[in-house]
């Protein structure tokens, strides 16, 4: 085996690199810099291996002959506070065929790629709950069934069973929530049959029960998703009743105060029964139904703007009542029906545009389960 040292190789015209073949090892007891640049800076035409550096998504990604993945194989970091990684948490849900409402908490590194593991379980089975939280403290709200208004919540940093927050002010099945570092929201959701447009906040750092916070544009919405910058609570889709049909309507709120939600701009078709997820200035609404059509749908806003959503790419395949959360980079997403009841999860990058990819499994397949993290974009 031949040995070349070097501290620097260009061509002969000095103007890049030259193309070296035959090296079968690299060894250094220093390091190795790849290529490296945005996810709009990849290139136009990668061949299968090429590997370089992510500077959005801040890791190394190769080039499969399909699709550029990253390269991470296990999701075993605990991740407190971003320090390894930021922890993405999903509560509860419905397995059909018997399973019936769930108490089941997983958690991941949402940072890594892996299935999830279980991190125990609610105070009380349930599902068409909602779930945010600040960088400590996750809270899951709401239900159908048993106790409609109960509140929970988590601690990112450990694992075991939820713990009682207090209550909402009315029965909610599939009420929206966002929240900033220190202020949750709850909004929307079924109230006994019918639908709602109540507002209400609580303190995260304390345990009370939820207090009138305004009213949203639509007098009868559920199962409407929710963003947030630290200032800004942004509500995209929902269910309006009487009829089973969905509006497009995007509206948004100012955290720290309190009043009646105003017109932010329209999501591009009619759409209920998704998931929504952000970082701190972009926000996606993603998936379920264009009735009577579920669909795959990713779209996007800027949050600090108003403005009508414009097209992200797809999710794994069209999916309705699934769970969403965040990092400050990285969108996940799991559960659902698509058009079985799912354990998937899958990703993408926030700031690029493009399809979702292949994160890993749930450790149980359900749909109207809840999720929550503590990278999210309120923080």
């Amino acid at each position: 085996m031949s040995r070349l040292n070097i501290n620097n190789l260009t061509n002969e015209n000095e103007d890049g690199s030259p193309r070296i073949s035959g090296i079968s090892t690299f060894s250094s007891n220093h390091y190795f810099v790849p290529p490296s640049g945005t996810t709009a800076e990849r290139p136009s035409d990668p061949g299968e291996g090429m590997i370089r550096f992510n500077t959005d998504s801040g890791h190394l990604e190769y080039y499969t002959g399909e699709f550029w993945d990253d390269v991470i194989v296990a999701n075993n970091e605990l991740g407190v506070n971003g320090a390894l990684g930021h922890r993405g948490v999903f509560a509860g849900g419905y397995v059909p065929g018997g399973g019936g409402d769930q108490s089941r908490i997983d958690y991941v590194t949402i940072s890594t790629l892996g299935d999830a593991i279980t991190f125990g379980d609610l105070s009380q089975s349930r599902r068409g709950l909602s779930g945010c939280g600040s960088a400590t403290r996750g809270l899951f709200m709401g239900s159908s069934g048993a106790s409609p208004q109960r509140i929970d919540f988590i601690t990112y940093s450990s694992t075991g069973n939820a713990t009682t927050f207090g209550t909402l002010s009315t029965n909610k099945e599939g009420n929206g929530a966002l929240s900033s570092s220190t202020r949750a929201i709850s909004f929307g959701g079924d109230n006994v049959g019918s639908g709602t447009n109540v507002i209400e906040y609580m303190t995260i750092a304390s345990t009370s029960n939820g207090i009138d916070f305004g009213d949203l544009l639509n007098p009868q919405t559920t199962f409407t998703g929710g963003i947030a910058s630290s200032t800004r609570g942004v509500m995209g889709g929902g269910n309006v009743y009487p009829a089973q049909n969905a509006t497009n309507s995007i509206q948004y709120i100012t955290i720290s105060t309190l009043g009646n939600s105003l017109d932010f701009g329209d999501l591009t078709a009619p759409r209920g029964n998704g998931a929504a997820v952000s970082n701190s200035t972009r926000g996606l609404l993603m998936g379920g139904y264009e009735f009577p059509t579920r669909v795959d749908t990713i779209e996007y806003v800027t949050i600090v703007s108003t403005g009508n959503a414009q097209d992200f790419g797809d999710l794994l395949a069209a999916t309705n009542s699934f769970a969403a959360c965040s990092s400050p980079t990285r969108a996940l997403y799991g559960g659902g029906t698509a058009p079985t009841t799912t354990n998937t999860m899958g990703y993408v990058t926030i700031l690029s545009t493009g399809n979702a990819l292949d994160f890993g499994d749930l450790t149980i397949a359900r749909f109207s389960s809840a999720a929550c993290s503590n990278g999210h974009g309120g923080l």
